[in-house]
């Protein structure tokens, strides 16, 4: 038997019935850590130790809080993070892990659907919620099940494709203030999703080569990005402008990271003024790609730079360049042209041989 620190925290180690069990005291104090486990010691002497699968006495918050810290706090889309560890405890409140089921966790997506959350929003907390248990299960050894596995994730239509006109862009710019228009330029130009534009760090810049590098994107894959004259001479003017040592590129007047949601406001302002409907900031994702194959360039260079690990997601672009599907009509017109000269040159050959 004995005590580790691990953290804050000190855990008891100790053999009971051949297995080996750890269990943490809960407590940071060497003393108090000490007394926990004499009394476990003396139960186990005489028998009244019976000890319970960790799963029984871990609770929700505890495992949204670990997660929350050591994890999320590291994602590109923490915000977002934050926001569904925040929904998922004010449903399930504060159970031990073993009392959370797939049955309750239907009841979670249920009572979603009635607050009028989209099946994507959805599926983005149950993300979460699994990540965090598979965490528990594998890492921290404090359940053997994960209950969102048993669950199926919600239908998603993901079918939307808006993208700004070049004539929207240039209302919506007009209208803009500065600092919307720099994180506008820059996801039309790059392609990157929110969340990496808010993590981009300098160091994730390079101007001599022209380049920007997302260090870990939503699929949690590093990915490096050319850049154009545009976002080029953009990054320049806020190198240029840098204050001090801080090291994020886009963020407020006051040196701290920017909000989403706060982004989200000021674009709906901004369209309104604008005249332009039916907008999302992810959208200007879309226009990126979008513009990207009415241009004729392919669909694998597209998938790289935005990033898919799949071509599936990239396919709903095709349709914005159907000439790059002209070469393979053309061809059959060719053959056809070809077989029709041979047919009219045997006619031809056969009429000369009568005629002799």
């Amino acid at each position: 038997m004995g005590l580790v620190k691990r953290s804050n925290t000190w855990w008891m180690s100790f053999m009971y019935q051949g297995q080996q069990v750890r269990r943490s005291t809960g407590t940071a104090d060497k003393r108090v850590a000490d007394a926990i486990l004499g009394k476990v010691k003396v139960q186990i002497i005489e028998g009244r130790f019976f000890e319970k699968p960790e799963a029984q006495h871990r609770t929700l918050k505890e495992l949204m809080d670990r997660y929350a810290n050591e994890h999320a706090a590291r994602r590109a889309n923490h915000r977002r993070e934050l926001t569904s560890i925040k929904n998922l405890k004010t449903f399930f409140g504060n159970p031990t892990l073993d009392q959370i089921t797939p049955k309750l966790i239907v009841a979670y997506k249920n009572q979603r659907y009635t607050d009028g959350v989209k099946p994507a929003t959805i599926n983005r907390e149950l993300a979460t919620l699994k990540k965090a248990f598979n965490l528990a299960r594998r890492e921290w050894e404090w359940c053997t099940d994960n209950p969102v596995c048993r669950v199926s994730m919600e239908k998603e239509n993901n079918t939307r494709v808006r993208w700004l006109t070049v004539e929207e862009e240039q209302r919506l710019l007009a209208v803009a203030a500065p600092w919307l228009r720099e994180l506008v330029v820059f996801a039309i130009y790059t392609g990157m999703r929110m969340g990496e534009i808010l993590a981009l760090t300098w160091a994730g810049v390079d101007l001599f080569r022209r380049t920007v590098t997302v260090f870990r994107s939503k699929n949690g894959e590093r990915r490096t990005i050319p850049v154009n004259s545009t976002v080029l001479d953009l990054l320049k003017g806020k190198y240029a402008a840098r204050q001090g040592t801080i090291d994020i590129v886009f963020h407020s007047e006051s040196l701290t990271p920017l909000d989403g949601s706060n982004i989200r406001r000021a674009l709906t302002i901004a369209l309104d003024i604008a005249k332009i409907q039916d907008l999302h900031f992810h959208d200007l994702r879309h226009t990126f790609a979008t513009r990207m194959v009415q241009a004729g360039i392919d669909l694998y260079k597209v998938q790289r730079l935005l990033g898919h690990k799949s071509p599936i997601m990239t396919q709903r672009y095709a349709h914005h360049y159907p000439e790059s599907l002209r070469e393979g009509v053309d061809a059959l017109e060719a053959g056809r042209s070809f077989s029709t000269n041979l047919a009219q040159v045997q006619v031809l050959s056969g009429e000369a041989s009568l005629s002799h």
